[in-house]
């Protein structure tokens, strides 16, 4: 089985079981019924699983090469034992939510934190979407912000990009059309590495239709410059802004992210999420992390010289490529084709990467930052598998 395009859900059949031996039968309420069984990546354990070998280079998820901030795993070491691991996290994330108050100037009560973005998402769609509703998101934007707007019974709206970067104003006039309840927009973006000014958000947040919330993805922000992000206002009861841990500081499996909005806002995430959602070691790694600004400066002065170590392997081999501000850099093959083909030869020859799955994006493949090792690997397996040479 070849991994799906990014974002796409795999096929199924409707989630339903029944028990025949037992005379019972699974009666799933009528939203759950007519979806199908899916989620919204195959992982790579799954690949691995599959071919019964590990991968080389694991360069397709956006995980970070380079590991945690030392004095993260120190306090996490310190903490390992009764207090770390059989005591409950704190169900308010106090210190954690105390210490991002003061990095970002605001007040601790405009800060849900919980289990990465992918949970504060699906919480979002919860609290602010009613089944029929609709919502705007770009077409071939992040998959799991769909999935939840499925799962919770809204109605998707895509907008398509334009040349490659998420189409701003486009997302404002369909939001105004559509008398959307939602609209999902993500800078710097994913699955292309592409990005607006802080201008350009600064903007569409002023503009958001009256009724309508705008969740601001920021996952990759700390590997974008100075004028990615419009200053925070909390006062605006219009925008949702999403942050996580497992990108630049290399938290990904620990799963710990926050929200900055409206104090009102953050009370009702507080009415709905999961209190002890959080694990204590994430609690107690993040917390660490964000006292480390050495280390989070050296990531990501490694992730701007791997992405020039991307640019470089483009030009040599005459492949054109989008300049990123995430840690990962969008090639271009020329065709959807060509782009599957090799994806599916590279992940089947110990080199796991993603693509976007819908056209146009779909003709480039996502190539992550792996370690120096990592990246030696792709080069040497895309050339062989490719029949592309560098050019002298």
């Amino acid at each position: 089985m070849l991994p799906r395009d990014y974002g796409t859900f795999p096929d199924s059949l409707p989630f339903r079981a029944e028990f025949s031996e037992f005379d019972l039968s699974i009666v799933f309420n009528r939203q759950v019924e007519v979806l199908p069984a899916s989620v919204p990546f195959v992982g790579p354990e799954t690949l691995e699983r599959q071919s019964g070998a590990q991968f080389a280079a694991r360069i397709g998820a956006n995980e970070s090469a380079f590991g945690i901030s030392p004095i993260a795993q120190q306090a996490m070491a310190d903490a390992l034992g009764i207090q770390g691991c059989s005591w409950y996290g704190d169900p308010e994330n106090h210190e954690l939510r105390s210490e991002l108050a003061k990095r970002h100037g605001i007040d601790a009560e405009c800060i849900c934190v919980d289990a990465g973005i992918d949970s504060l998402l699906g919480l979002t769609v919860r609290m602010l979407m009613e089944p029929g509703q609709n919502v705007v998101t770009s077409d071939g934007a992040y998959p799991t912000f769909n999935y939840h707007v499925t799962g919770f019974g809204g109605v998707l709206n895509k907008v398509p990009y334009n040349d490659n970067h998420e189409d701003a104003q486009g997302l404002l006039d369909a939001a105004r059309a559509q008398a959307t309840r939602l609209i999902y927009f993500s800078n710097p973006d994913n699955p292309m590495g592409t990005w607006h000014p802080a201008s350009t958000v600064a903007d569409m947040i002023a503009n958001v239709p009256d009724g309508c919330t705008l969740l601001l993805d920021e996952a990759y922000i700390e590997f974008g410059d100075e004028n990615t992000a419009p200053p925070i206002d909390t006062s605006n009861e219009h925008v949702i802004r999403y942050r996580t841990f497992s990108k630049a500081y290399g938290m990904a499996g620990m799963r710990i992210g926050y929200a900055i909005g409206h104090p009102d806002m953050i009370t009702g995430f507080n009415k709905i999420r999961n209190h002890f959602g959080v694990n204590r070691l994430a609690q107690i790694a993040a917390l660490a992390s964000l006292k480390d600004t050495q280390f989070l400066n050296t990531v990501r002065s490694r992730v701007e010289a791997g992405r020039q170590r991307i640019y470089d392997f483009a030009n040599r081999h005459s492949l054109e490529y989008l300049p990123s501000a995430t840690n990962f850099v969008a090639l271009d093959m020329q065709s959807s084709e060509r782009a599957t083909n090799l994806l599916s030869k590279l992940n089947k020859n110990g080199v796991f990467i993603r693509m976007p799955g819908v056209s146009p994006l779909n003709r480039y493949i996502r190539v992550g930052i792996g370690s120096e090792a990592e990246h030696k690997v792709f080069v040497s397996r895309f050339e062989k598998l490719s029949k592309l040479q560098p050019v002298e």
